[in-house]
């Protein structure tokens, strides 16, 4: 299983680096092309509005056929997807190379969380297993966010030239031709007989579960918090004037940060259950989201970038781990594919709102706002304790 999980993981870091990287490099080349904070909040929406439609059809396809045809199609959709826009550096076709690089590493990432779920035998092993696997988007946030911004000051005529884009776009669309690489040697795992015997049932029963509702609601919120972020971050850094290789370091700290903890996790989740984590996550997020737009400078925001990567690097391992206990495993597929496209639909409406918001109010309010969000959720979190799995 270790070696498997290590295909994974690597291939994983590959296709989601380019997705990370043109979701840095996008905004930033829309706001020196003269579009105004709401149209770069249109933009990032792009990237979770595919996902929105394919979630669901993903998560059945990924049911019926497992890993390694969606890891296929996906491979080829995100490399085409950043290759457009290194061919054509406007903003449309920007938009033409978020819904692909998005749509596609959501499709990939719920076949790999399929897979894993399945690989593991109980619920320690699942807490491991989803802690060692979340590494590998840690790190492809600050992979790609790091080198698409130093090519962006550096591989053109002079900092943040169209020249430095192109390049930056063109290492994107090679980044996802490595993962096929790792992961054609993965073993499949057979689909439980239930899925070929069951009847056809909607995706909506899976939320006659009160469990699901209310983990669905904490994935929500938090889901808002690194949404928050990725938007506010390169607005603030544009507005203070710093370059696109120190606003891609502070997200990349991040990245690391949530990084590190992942690599902790799997020790950490031996002492403390799923519900304990989350909540904790929750509590500390917000407190860190009333300071960040406080900090005067940018190694006080790579600072508080730091800390809330080691908070919310925790939360998604536990939120899989849950989810993988409450759902059968014949429709763990769907399940994700519901969740990833609950969290979408809120990613494709949060950073227009962040950026209607932004432009009136300033960045300030949407971190206190969001964050007063989460510590009031954080009651919800406390209640997440899987019980017996029923069997919609």
């Amino acid at each position: 299983m270790k070696r498997e999980l290590t295909r994974l993981i690597a291939g994983q870091i590959f296709l989601h680096a380019c997705m990370a990287g043109m979701r840095m490099a996008t905004p930033l080349l829309a706001l020196k092309q003269g579009y105004s904070a709401m149209a770069v909040g249109a933009l990032l929406a792009l990237f979770a509005l595919t996902q929105v439609f394919l979630a669901l059809p993903a998560g059945r396809y990924a049911d019926r056929h497992g890993l390694k045809k969606p890891l296929f199609i996906s491979v080829g959709v995100s490399s085409a997807g950043a290759c457009v826009s290194a061919i054509w550096p406007v903003f449309p076709v920007m938009c033409i190379s978020a819904l692909a690089t998005g749509g596609a590493t959501g499709m990939a990432v719920i076949a790999l969380q399929r897979h894993v779920g399945r690989m593991a035998k109980d619920p320690v092993q699942l807490r491991a297993a989803f802690s060692w696997l979340s590494i590998g988007p840690a790190i492809s946030n600050f992979l790609g966010p790091v080198l698409a911004g130093l090519l962006i000051d550096f591989a053109g005529p002079e900092p943040a030239h169209v020249t430095g884009f192109r390049w930056a776009f063109l290492l994107m669309a090679a980044l996802p031709l490595s993962t096929w690489f790792w992961v054609r040697s993965v073993s499949e795992l057979h689909a439980p007989k239930a899925v070929e015997n069951a009847t056809p049932r909607r995706a909506m029963d899976l939320l006659a579960q009160p469990m699901m509702r209310r983990l669905l609601g904490v994935n929500w919120l938090l889901s808002s918090c690194w949404d928050v972020h990725t938007f506010v971050v390169p607005v603030l850094g544009h507005e203070r004037g710093y370059s696109a290789s120190v606003v891609g370091t502070i997200l990349g700290a991040f990245a690391m940060a949530a990084a590190f903890i992942r690599v902790c996790l799997p020790w950490i989740s031996r002492h403390l259950h799923e519900h304990q984590i989350i909540t904790a996550a929750m509590a500390c997020t917000a407190l860190l989201f009333v300071i960040y737009p406080l900090m005067p400078t940018a190694w006080a925001m790579g600072m508080c970038s730091v800390l809330l990567g080691l908070v919310l690097g925790t939360v998604q391992p536990m939120i899989m781990s849950t989810m993988h206990q409450i759902t059968p495993q014949h429709r763990q597929g769907e399940a994700l594919g519901l969740r990833l496209m609950t969290i979408n639909a809120s990613s494709v409406l949060m950073p227009m709102l962040f950026g209607a918001a932004g432009a009136v109010a300033g960045v300030a309010p949407v971190f206190w706002v969001v964050g007063v969000s989460v510590g009031w959720g954080s009651r919800a979190a406390w209640r997440l304790r899987p019980g017996k799995v029923h069997n919609p």
